[in-house]
């Protein structure tokens, strides 16, 4: 017998039937059949498109067992699709079709120039040898590569001109540049260098944003990992880096609903540990002025979207979560999903 979903899709609203075979979803010719879901609300599987599973803290090695019990966080929350913007993990452009566990985006190792991050953790590289690594790296994973912008306040950024090179050669194969960027010059080079995706885009100059929305470069606020940084703020940091993060983190809720009503595309990661917090991140983009459907379409459909994911489409994944309540109209409700369908099977 044939198993069917049935319900309210979002975000067109519209009453569906589908059909699932094997991992992929079916319009239904009629509304017979077993129902696995049988009305409420139907979202997209949900995505953090920032989250590094394996490794619990900064120059931690690579753990699969760890990797698992991440990706599993991320599944119970409804999370069934991760992009991992750098990995500790060299194979990491092999994990991308584990059946139980939510489907993986990677963007092989960190690409690091001397002095701007973690010693040890990414890729070292040289910023002449930057633009070949990053084609090596988005080769090696799903398209994308990482690399480390800027680092600290009074640490200079990567050059724009060799920034920009990487981002053209990877631009030159079809792969995609996403840039770790907090100081105000840094973020100002990841948008100036044509990048995919600024990450955490802390002192970001609004000025850019035009630019962006342009260009079509997404921001990736990470208000989760930020959060709890500001918050265990203690003595142990020179005065100079806690005033730093602090003005950062005063002016993320700003940067974001101006991003978002200058037309950029904003999206929902979380760099943070436990994983499966992508509903905080969509709280937080909700609290920072972007409408509630705007907010849950960063962690669902349109970052689906931009990363070439499929919706709830005929063809598509049947990759499904469905809520009793509308989640725009009631996001709380977004954190007690009725069913998860994940790769066709039911995992809640």
């Amino acid at each position: 017998m044939a198993l069917r979903i049935r319900g309210i899709a979002l975000p067109g609203r519209e009453e569906v039937v589908l059909q699932i075979e094997g991992d992929r979803l079916r319009t239904a010719a009629g509304d017979d059949g077993e129902h696995v879901i049988d009305g409420g609300w139907l979202v997209p599987g949900l995505v953090d498109v920032h989250s590094h599973p394996g490794t619990d803290k900064p120059g931690d090695e690579f753990d699969l067992a760890l990797f698992r019990e991440h990706m599993l966080q991320h599944r119970a929350a409804g999370v069934l699709a991760v992009r991992s913007p750098g990995s500790a993990d060299p194979l990491s452009h092999r994990r991308h079709d584990e059946p139980d566990l939510p489907r993986l985006v990677t963007g092989g190792r960190w690409l690091a120039t001397p002095g701007r991050f973690f010693e040890g953790f990414g890729r070292d590289v040289e910023e002449d040898d930057l633009a070949a690594a990053a084609v090596e790296e988005a080769r090696a994973s799903s398209g994308w590569c990482k690399i480390i912008g800027d680092w600290l306040p009074g640490t200079p950024p990567v050059p724009l001109d060799a920034l920009t090179a990487a981002v053209r050669a990877v631009h030159a194969i079809g792969g995609r540049v996403a840039v770790h960027c907090q100081t105000a010059e840094g973020a100002e080079h990841a948008v100036l260098s044509g990048a995919d995706s600024l990450e955490h885009g802390m002192h970001l100059d609004h000025a850019l944003l035009p630019l962006m929305a342009e260009r079509g470069t997404a921001l990736v606020p990470t208000f989760t990992t930020f959060a709890k940084t500001v918050e265990q703020l203690g003595r142990g940091e020179p005065e100079h880096i806690r005033d730093w993060l602090r003005s950062g983190w005063d002016g993320m809720a700003a940067t974001a609903l101006a991003a978002h009503e200058a037309g950029v595309t904003v999206l929902a990661g979380t760099d943070s540990k436990p994983c499966g917090d992508i509903v905080g991140e969509v709280e937080w983009l909700i609290r920072a002025g972007l409408p509630p459907e705007v907010a849950l379409g960063a962690a669902s459909w349109t970052a689906r979207s931009w990363l070439g994911l499929p919706g709830l489409t005929d063809g598509g994944w049947a990759d499904v979560v469905a809520y009793d309540e509308d989640p725009t109209v009631r996001p709380a409700v977004l954190h007690s999903p009725s069913r998860i369908v994940l790769r066709g099977r039911v995992v809640l």
